[in-house]
């Protein structure tokens, strides 16, 4: 076996995921930035700047070149081995020019008309790191003399593991991947220390040519070759032959491009640092994010997992995209329109006492289409947006037992139209109480509450919550008719599970340069009340028994009793984008879906059947490990037993299954001084 010169011991300091970087490494970076006319320098390349999730684990990188520079040493030794061995056999021979080399290259040009290179590691980083001296484009014997006099000067001053460890870290392997941390995590989804031999091997075939060997579009091709480099491997003494064989039965197993862990977070992280004057672009920085990686991948897969079973299901319009074909026409469907689109989606998952983003998905694939929907969506949020009209209710005086009529309204608009709201299930219930009306979703109900308190009102507890999008202040507002962002919506939420408090959405921790200094450090909004925090108890009280036994009764089955959750579903007109929003002690996730142009998901599409289960297996998976907290009741709440049905105080006649502990504002609460209920005009209410 080759011999080899070993650098002396050199602190590392490393990040998760075995991204390190050695001490000695930097110095050699700072003697040239640039060619400066000497092409035998090694100089450091571009680097990444990396995001970083809450634990400190890789999530993203953002850079022109996408690039993490890593010490040989962190690498097994079969991967460099593997390029040694197929791209300069005599690497620990030579002094940057391989003479044997050139005399066969000589050789066969004269006796078979055969012109091959006979350019070595150390010539070949040259040409690669100093284009702008070495041109190896230039195919003249005066550019080959320049590149071997500066091989030469190279391996004078360098020795054969730096300039390994360079040669590694410069390879272009396509895709806007350098370096062979980057091809191990673009190829393989890992890092290159965890690189197994074959996969070592299919990543050193490919420098002849990142395309026609990219081992994810050519897997023949990348595997022939790579079963070559093992082979060459074996006869120069770095494996055995046993140990060839083995890896050479192995399959080429990669990972689909796009499988970042969270791109979309990635781009946000970009801009919101572009905007804060930090240049991440030009590489080195570490930023870190309030982001999840569990709950990121728990979130992606259940999204991905949950269209894919949405378009399976009978009456679906849109294409099959989890396999890239449309299916027949059925006598079924071919009388329907279909829509030649894919389903999309977004998830979002905010911690409600800071809030900070523990996940985002901005839809199902990146690889296909990396337009943000949590972000830069506007969807109708439909009768998810009814929580806010209930609150304003509660906080003017209105209580949960009290009944309202579910009925046929005519309301006449400023423009003289009668707009006159109905319910899904296309019946009315008559009277029911406040409970019963927002777990079970009644339209009327909503519409009469909103313009009982003002829908002006209304909109101002949502503003004050965090909602930023403009509210229209009519009757179909209440039914959640205004288009909102994904992002402010589920983030108002926030403040119906941390005792009525708004939070700004937050991504970044702080940035810190290549020298480990925080150049930028975002600055916290202050805390600002939304609502009264017995308001927010109570309306999410009702929101437990909207997934309990009302509209999201799906999560319910996949969250495990443990774990208190409360939520409120959304469907807009036409099952065009179906919602839900919900909330656990320490957590709020929303989901959305439909069609990035809107139409019709399917007829009968809801928010309970098709966005409600998608939360509870991510609400399910961030529990797997992890205990759930409980709510408590706020000061200035008081609980009664009543009838779920009449809204009267239980007693001993009231049917086991029909009584509830309802919550009340002190002084609301039956056999109290009444409030002004006179306030609303329309239907029926009182208890």
């Amino acid at each position: 076996m080759p011999t080899a010169r070993f650098l002396p011991s050199a602190t590392l300091w490393c990040l998760p995921s075995a991204v390190c970087f050695s001490a000695w490494f930097t110095p050699l970076a700072g003697q040239a930035t640039a060619s400066a006319g000497e092409p035998w320098r090694i100089i450091t390349p571009p680097q990444a700047t990396l995001v970083l999730g809450r634990d400190g684990t890789v999530i993203g990188e953002i850079g022109r070149e996408r690039r993490l520079s890593v010490p040989l040493r962190t690498l097994p030794r079969y991967v460099g081995q593997a390029f040694i061995a197929v791209e300069d056999k005599r690497f620990y021979q030579h002094d940057g020019v391989d003479l044997v080399g050139v005399a066969g290259a000589l050789k066969d040009a004269v006796t078979k008309g055969n012109l091959r290179g006979a350019s070595t590691i150390t010539q070949l980083l040259v040409g690669n790191m100093h284009p702008d001296v070495i041109d190896r484009r230039d195919r003249s014997p005066a550019r080959k003399l320049r590149e071997q006099q500066a091989a030469r000067e190279m391996e004078r001053h360098y020795s054969k593991e730096q300039i390994l460890e360079a040669f590694l870290n410069q390879l272009d392997f396509g895709r806007g991947g350098f370096g062979i941390e980057m091809a191990a995590r673009t190829f393989f989804g890992k890092p290159a220390a965890e690189l197994t031999l074959a996969e070592a091997a299919s990543l050193a075939s490919m420098p002849k040519s990142p395309t026609i060997y990219d081992p994810s579009r050519n897997t023949d091709r990348n595997r022939e070759r790579r079963n070559t480099v093992l082979t060459l491997m074996a006869e120069q003494g770095y494996i055995t032959a046993a140990q060839a064989a083995a890896a050479q039965r192995e399959p080429v197993r990669t990972v689909r491009r796009g499988e970042r862990l969270a791109p979309w977070v990635t781009d946000v992280v970009r801009v919101q640092a572009d905007r804060a004057g930090v240049n991440v672009m030009n590489g080195g920085y570490r930023i870190q994010t309030t982001i999840d990686p569990a709950l990121q991948r728990s979130a992606q897969r259940a999204l991905t997992e949950g269209i894919d079973e949405i378009e399976s299901r009978p009456g679906f319009r849109g294409l099959k995209c989890a396999t890239n074909t449309t299916p027949p026409p059925s006598a079924a469907n071919a009388r329907q329109p279909r829509v030649d689109a894919c389903l999309e989606g977004a998830v979002l998952v905010i911690d409600p006492a800071t809030g900070d983003v523990r996940a985002l998905v901005g839809g199902r694939d990146y690889a296909r289409s990396s337009f943000n929907r949590a972000i830069d969506g506007n969807r109708q949020p439909g009768s998810s947006f009814k929580a806010f009209v209930y609150a304003q209710a509660i906080g003017q005086g209105l209580t949960a037992n009290a009944i309202v009529a579910d009925t046929a309204l005519r309301v006449r608009l400023d423009n003289g139209q009668i707009y006159s709201p109905d319910n899904a299930d296309n019946e009315f219930l008559g009277a029911l109480t406040v409970r019963e009306a927002l777990t079970r979703s009644r339209n009327p109900v909503a519409v009469q509450l909103a313009m009982s308190v003002g829908m002006d009102s209304v909109i101002a507890l949502a503003r004050r919550a965090g909602l930023r999008a403009p509210i229209a202040p009519y009757p179909s507002s209440a039914l959640g008719a205004s288009v909102v962002q994904p992002l402010d919506f589920v983030a108002a939420y926030a403040s119906f599970d941390n005792g009525g408090v708004g939070v700004d959405p937050r991504f970044i921790v702080r940035i810190e340069d290549r020298t480990g200094r925080t150049v930028f450090t975002p600055q916290g909004a202050p805390m600002r009340p939304a609502m009264d925090p017995r308001v927010a108890f109570i309306v999410r009280d009702i929101m437990q028994d909207v997934v309990a036994r009302g509209t999201a009764t799906a999560l319910r089955r996949l969250v495990p009793e443990r774990i208190p959750v409360a939520g409120k579903t959304g469907t807009t007109n036409d099952n065009t984008d179906v919602w839900f929003v919900g909330m656990t002690p320490e957590l709020v996730t929303g989901v959305w879906l439909g069609f990035d142009k809107p139409a019709m998901i399917a007829p009968g599409a809801a928010g309970g059947t098709l966005a409600a289960p998608i939360a509870g297996r991510i609400i399910a998976a961030a529990y797997e490990n992890r205990t759930a907290g409980a709510w408590t009741p706020p000061p200035g709440v008081v609980a009664v037993d009543v009838d779920r049905v009449t809204g009267k105080p239980a007693d001993t006649g009231t049917p086991a299954d029909r009584k509830i502990r309802e919550w009340f504002l002190i002084g609301t609460e039956p056999g109290a001084l009444a409030w002004p209920l006179s306030l609303f005009r329309l239907g029926p209410i009182g208890y």
